[in-house]
């Protein structure tokens, strides 16, 4: 069956050893930008990260020019599908993470934890003696996860090490006699933090292969544990379990992506504030976002697609 939505969206990542990673920017941005593809892909020492988005044809030729390197033969990948643009631009980035942890020791080509398939990991969720924990910010927790799962809470990924060290079952001698199960997005935060876990000597670890957007992929409606939507880091805010653009709407000023429950709140402005950003903005901060929107509502009144500058970060 034809899909009658435009845009191929590709996730993907893979810990691989690429010393000479930024050499590879300029022709991967290069051949992007041919093929009409937007998106972000972050490339470092110890692999790639990203997802991209544009036409089918120009999507999967970048997939091809990625794995004609052999280090990246095996590139998996995650797709879904939308009718508008996901990105409005191509960014290529050098980092020295392509997930950030800082945990410079730590190495997901060497040791993670075992990889569970979509559909084995109902049986895993349903085992009273496993530990399931959400490795996602507290933002995108908010909006979907798994029944009975964990949310550390965090505002970001960098914070789980800690969050981590807090659990007393996850220490010492009781650290031997847990059972851990993590998942995320795509899977990328899973291979460090159930890598990190078995560095630090719990041998039982689990994690989702290739994360929420695989299982939604995977497993019917009927048969799954998944509650709510996904959060995806592009212009759809989140997908539901048909990997379809989802219902929420992202606020512009803190980047929380808000229900229509949330927009009723008298904190919401459309692109200035909401509830849970109202009161942590200056005015000269919200006159700033404010006249950002004017500007977006004027480029769409022309038809165009406003890029602007980067959104600011408070």
């Amino acid at each position: 069956m034809s899909k009658p939505q435009t845009y191929l969206t590709a996730a993907l990542y893979k810990f691989v050893d690429l010393p000479d990673f930024v050499e590879l920017k300029a022709p991967l941005l290069a051949y992007c930008d041919q093929h009409d593809v937007k998106g972000t892909l972050l490339l470092a020492h110890e692999g790639i990260n990203g997802t991209i988005a544009g036409p089918e044809q120009g999507v999967r030729a970048v997939l091809a020019f990625l794995r004609a390197d052999p280090r990246l033969s095996k590139l998996p990948h995650k797709e879904s599908w939308s009718d508008k643009p996901p990105f409005n631009r191509m960014k290529v980035k050098l980092k020295k993470e392509i997930v950030t942890l800082r945990v410079p020791e730590l190495d997901p080509n060497k040791t993670v934890g075992q990889y569970v398939k979509p559909a084995d990991w109902n049986a895993l969720l349903a085992d009273p003696d496993v530990m399931v924990i959400d490795t996602r910010n507290d933002y995108e927790v908010a909006i979907g996860t798994f029944k009975g799962a964990i949310n550390p809470n965090i505002k970001n990924f960098v914070q789980l090490p800690a969050w981590l060290d807090a659990q007393d079952n996850l220490q010492g001698e009781a650290a031997k006699k847990t059972k851990v199960a993590m998942f995320c997005t795509g899977g990328i935060r899973c291979e460090k933090s159930t890598a990190l876990l078995k560095m630090r000597g719990i041998d039982e670890v689990y994690h989702l292969e290739g994360g929420i957007l695989k299982y939604l992929e995977e497993i019917s409606p009927e048969q799954s544990a998944w509650q709510g939507e996904c959060f995806v880091f592009d212009e759809r805010v989140s997908v539901d379990h048909s990997l379809n653009v989802g219902s929420h709407e992202l606020c512009r000023s803190c980047r929380w992506p808000l229900s229509e429950t949330d927009k009723q709140s008298p904190h919401y402005v459309l692109g200035v504030s909401c509830a849970h950003c109202h009161d942590q903005r200056t005015p000269e901060q919200k006159a700033h976002m404010a006249e950002r929107q004017r500007q977006v509502e004027l480029a769409d009144a022309r038809g165009e697609a406003h890029v602007g500058a980067k959104m600011p970060t408070y």
